[in-house]
C-alpha cells in the first residue's frame, strides 16, 4: 500500500533533479571567467611589495557575489587556498564576504581572522589542519554576526589546552556566538566532561545542531535550553540509548539522525521500545535516520497493531508517514520490507533508495563509499533509470572527497559505465563532458600512484573523442598520461600500456603548438626512458612500438621536438633497437617514420651525416618489411639529406652516388598502387624536394610519393596537392629540360589523378 505511493514520490524527486540528458545549455560565461581568473590570479591581483601575498590591483573592487564566487571556484579546484590567496580579502573596502566555505585549505589562524573580519553570516571549515585553538579567540571576536558555523573533520581547534588558553572565559562559555542558528562540530573526541555543556550554553537560538562522530556526549541533558532546535544529528555518537530522555524533551525537532556506521554501537538494549519512545515523544518529526542500527527490529510483527508497519517501533506513524526515513544497512535489512511509513527511503533495496542514500550521506565518507559501490554494481549488472541523477551524485562525491581513495575508485568505475552507456547523449552536452573529464583528472592527479584509479580513469577517457573532447584540459591530461607511462612503480602494467596509447592518439591529432608543448612537458624524455628500459630487458612489446610511434607523431613538422630526440641520444637508441629487434616490422616502420621527420629539418640534417647511419639507411632501402613503408621512409630520409647538395655529403663511405643509385633501384621496385600506412597533413616537405633540380633522385622520390598517394587515396590527397601549389610545380617539371623522362611521367600521372578527381561526378556515384 505505502510502497507504491513512496515509489511515485521518490520517482518525482529524482526525475526533477538535474539530468544531463535534459540540458544542452553551454557553460555560463561567468563560470568560464572565474575559472580563468582562478588559474591566472595575476589578471586581477598583484603581489604586495616583496612578499608572496596577493592583493587586488589598484582600481578593482569586487562585490560580495563575486568575492564568494571566486572563493567557491578556488575551493572546488586543485589550486591552493593559503595565506597568499586569503590576503586578497584583507582589504575590506574593496572586497566583501558573507558566506565562506573552506575545504582542504592551508590557511593559518591569522588568515581565518582576515575572513572573519568581514562579519560573516556563515562559516564552514573542513580539512584545514593548520588551524589551532587560537582560532576560537577570532571566532568569538567576530562571532556576533555569525548565524551558521560548521567545524568539520580535519579541523582540530578544540583540545584540552583551550581550557588553559581561554582563562576565565571557560567558566561561562567557550565561544561567543550569541546569534548562532546552525552549528556543526564533527569528529571532536576526548574532551573534558563539561565541554559540550559549556560549548552549547550560549547557543540558545540554535535551530540546527550536528555533533557527528563526537564520541560520548554523556546524558545530553545540557541541551534542555535548546527549545528552538529543529534538526539534531548524532551520527556515530556513542551511547544514544542513554540520551533518549534528553532528546525526547526537544519537542520541536523535525529531523533526528541517530544513525551509525560502526559495528560497536549498532545494537540497543531495547531497540523497539527506544524507537517507539523517541517517535511518540517527538510529534513534529518528519525525518528520521536510524541507518546502521537495530532499531528497526527483526521484521517480525510483535503485536497485531504492527500489521500497518514492518518496523514495530514506527506503528504510531502508519497514518502519518515520514517524509524521509534512513534505513541504510540496518540490521535485518529493514529497507527491503514492504510496509514502511515514509515517502522517501534511504537504503539499498533498489536504484531509488541507493540514489537517495547517496544524496543523504554525501558528507559521510564511510557510508558514501558503500553507497557508491552499490551504485557501481547497479550500473555494471542492471539497467538504471535515473542516469542523470546518478551522474550528478558521482561527480559531486568525487569532487567533494578528492583525497578519499575508495570514493575516487568507486566513482571513476561508475563513470566508466555511465559514459560508455550514454555516449550519444553526452555528445550533445559539452559542459557535462567537460565536468566528467575534469573530475576524472582531479582524481587521477591526486591518486596518480594508485594503479586502480589510474586504470579506471584511462579507460573512461578512452570513451571520449580524442582530442576534441579533452583539449580544454590538454596540459593536465598530458601530465597525468606521462606519469602513467613513466612515474608509476610498475614498469609493465596495464595502466602504462593504455596511458601510452592515449598519449599517442593525442599526439597524432593535435596541431604544431600542442606538439611543441608535448615536448616541453617531457614526452620525448619519457619515451626514451621507456625504450631504454625495454632494451635493458631485451623485450620488444607493443609499448616499445607505440613509444616510437608517439615520438613519430610528436616530431611531425615540429623541429623543436626533433632536436629533443637527437639531444636525448635518440639515434643511439635507434641503432640499438635495429640490432636487437631486426625482424619487428612495426617497430622498424615507426622508427623510420620518426627519422623522416628529423631529416625534414635542414638545420638538423648534419646529425644524420654519419657513416653508420647512412649505411643503415642505404641497407633499409632493400627492406620489404611492412610492404614498402620501411624502404619508402629510408628513401625519404636519404632524399632530404641529399637535397642539400654534393658539398654537404662529407662522408666518404658510403658514397653519395652509390646511395642514390640504390635508392632509384628501390623506387623502381615499388608498386604505384601500394596501400600506405602513413598520414600526411601537409606536402610541404615533399614539394620542397620536387624543386631540387640539382639532384633528380630527390625529385624522383618526391614525385613518386605524390603519384602513389593521389592514386590510392585521391579523396584525401588530390585536394591537398592542389591546395599547396603542387600542380604548378609538377607542370613546371613537365616543361623543364633537366628532369629525366621517368620523373616527367610520374608528374603527368599526379596531374591526371588530380584532374580526374576534380571532374569526378560524385552526384552520379551517390545516386547509384
Amino acid at each position: 500500500m505505502l510502497q507504491s505511493s513512496r515509489c511515485r514520490h521518490s520517482s518525482i524527486i529524482l526525475a526533477e533533479a538535474c539530468c544531463f540528458c535534459n540540458s544542452s545549455a553551454p557553460q555560463k560565461l561567468l563560470d568560464l571567467c572565474f575559472n580563468y581568473i582562478n588559474k591566472y590570479l595575476i589578471t586581477i591581483c598583484e603581489y604586495t611589495g616583496y612578499s608572496a601575498y596577493l592583493k587586488l590591483k589598484e582600481g578593482i573592487s569586487l562585490p560580495v557575489e563575486m568575492c564568494e564566487k571566486l572563493l567557491t571556484v578556488r575551493s572546488q579546484s586543485l589550486e591552493s587556498i593559503d595565506s597568499t590567496f586569503v590576503n586578497i580579502f584583507k582589504d575590506t573596502r574593496n572586497t566583501r564576504l558573507k558566506r565562506v566555505q573552506l575545504r582542504k585549505s592551508k590557511i593559518l589562524d591569522h588568515d581565518l581572522e582576515i575572513l572573519l573580519s568581514h562579519n560573516l553570516l556563515e562559516l564552514e571549515l573542513a580539512q584545514s589542519k593548520e588551524l589551532t585553538h587560537n582560532c576560537i579567540r577570532h571566532i568569538s571576536k567576530y562571532g556576533a554576526s555569525l548565524l551558521s558555523l560548521s567545524i568539520g573533520e580535519g579541523v582540530d581547534i578544540f583540545s584540552h589546552s583551550i581550557f588553559y588558553s581561554l582563562g576565565d572565559r571557560v567558566q561561562s562559555h567557550i565561544m561567543n556566538v550569541p546569534n548562532l542558528r546552525r552549528f556543526s562540530l564533527k569528529s571532536c573526541r576526548e574532551l573534558p566532561d563539561d565541554f559540550y555543556a559549556l560549548l552549547l550554553s550560549p547557543m540558545s537560538c540554535l535551530t540546527y545542531l550536528d555533533l557527528s562522530n563526537c564520541g560520548s556526549l554523556d546524558d545530553f541533558k545540557y541541551s534542555e535550553h535548546l527549545v528552538n532546535l529543529r534538526t539534531l544529528i548524532l551520527y556515530n555518537v556513542d551511547k544514544i540509548e542513554g540520551m533518549t530522555e534528553a532528546i525526547c524533551k526537544l519537542k520541536n525537532l523535525t529531523h533526528l539522525d541517530i544513525s551509525q556506521s560502526r559495528d560497536d554501537h549498532r545494537r540497543f538494549t531495547k531497540p523497539t521500545a527506544t524507537l517507539s519512545t523517541l517517535v511518540e515523544n517527538l510529534p513534529h518529526l518528519t525525518s528520521l535516520d536510524i541507518s546502521g542500527t537495530d532499531l528497526a527490529g527483526t521484521g517480525v510483527a510483535e503485536t497485531d497493531k504492527a500489521r500497518g508497519s514492518d518496523i514495530p517501533g514506527l506503528i504510531s506513524r502508519v497514518s502519518n508517514p515520514f517524509h524521509f526515513l534512513g534505513l541504510y544497512e540496518t540490521l535485518h535489512d529493514a529497507c527491503l520490507r514492504h510496509d514502511l511509513p515514509a515517502k522517501l527511503i534511504a537504503g539499498n533495496a533498489n536504484e531509488e533508495q541507493i540514489l537517495i542514500s547517496a544524496l543523504a550521506y554525501m558528507d559521510r565518507t564511510e557510508m558514501l563509499q558503500k553507497v557508491l559501490n552499490e551504485l557501481f554494481h547497479l550500473f555494471r549488472f542492471e539497467t538504471c533509470q535515473f542516469v542523470g541523477q546518478a551522474l550528478n551524485v558521482v561527480l559531486e562525491a568525487m569532487n567533494r572527497h578528492l583525497s578519499e581513495r575508495h570514493i575516487q575508485i568507486s566513482g571513476s568505475a561508475t563513470l566508466f559505465y555511465i559514459v560508455k552507456g550514454t555516449s550519444s547523449e553526452l555528445h550533445e552536452v559539452v559542459h557535462v563532458k567537460r565536468k566528467i573529464i575534469s573530475t576524472l583528472l582531479n582524481g587521477m592527479s591526486v591518486h596518480r600512484n594508485d594503479e586502480t584509479m589510474m586504470r579506471n580513469g584511462c579507460l573512461t577517457l578512452c570513451q571520449f573523442k580524442i582530442p576534441i573532447d579533452v583539449l580544454f584540459e590538454y596540459e593536465r591530461l598530458v601530465d597525468v598520461l606521462l606519469y602513467s607511462v613513466h612515474g608509476m612503480s610498475s614498469s609493465e602494467s596495464f595502466v602504462q600500456r593504455i596511458g601510452i596509447y592515449l598519449l599517442n592518439s593525442l599526439a597524432c591529432q593535435v596541431d604544431g603548438q600542442q606538439k611543441i608543448r608535448l615536448g616541453e612537458l617531457g614526452a620525448i624524455n619519457k619515451m626514451i626512458w621507456l625504450i631504454s628500459e625495454r632494451l635493458d630487458r631485451g623485450y620488444c612489446d607493443d609499448v616499445l612500438e607505440v613509444a616510437w610511434s608517439t615520438m613519430w607523431n610528436i616530431t611531425d613538422e615540429t623541429p623543436a621536438n626533433c632536436r629533443k630526440f637527437l639531444e636525448n641520444n635518440g639515434m643511439e637508441y635507434f641503432l640499438s633497437c635495429l640490432k636487437r629487434f631486426p625482424d619487428k616490422e612495426d617497430l622498424l616502420r615507426n622508427m623510420m617514420g620518426l627519422l623522416g621527420n628529423v631529416a625534414e629539418v635542414k638545420e638538423l640534417r648534419h646529425y644524420l651525416m654519419h657513416p653508420e647511419y647512412l649505411s643503415v639507411f642505404s641497407d633499409l632501402l632493400e627492406s620489404r618489411c611492412d610492404g614498402i613503408e620501411v624502404s619508402y621512409n629510408a628513401a625519404g630520409v636519404i632524399s632530404h639529406i641529399a637535397s642539400d647538395g654534393p658539398d654537404f655529403w662529407v662522408v666518404v663511405e658510403p658514397s653519395r652516388q652509390d646511395v642514390l643509385d640504390r635508392m632509384i633501384k628501390a623506387i623502381d621496385s615499388w608498386n604505384l598502387e601500394s596501400p600506405r600506412n602513413i598520414n600526411y597533413r601537409s606536402f610541404e616537405p615533399i614539394l620542397h624536394l620536387v624543386k631540387v633540380f640539382h639532384t633528380p633522385e630527390c625529385q624522383r622520390w618526391a614525385v613518386w610519393a605524390l603519384a602513389n598517394l593521389t592514386k590510392v587515396y585521391p579523396e584525401k590527397y588530390c585536394h591537398l596537392v592542389e591546395k599547396e601549389g603542387g600542380l604548378e610545380l609538377l607542370k613546371e617539371i613537365s616543361q623543364h629540360l633537366d628532369p629525366p623522362a621517368a620523373i616527367k611521367d610520374l608528374a603527368a600521372i599526379v596531374i591526371e589523378h588530380c584532374v580526374k578527381y576534380k571532374n569526378h561526378d560524385w552526384q552520379q556515384e551517390l545516386d547509384g
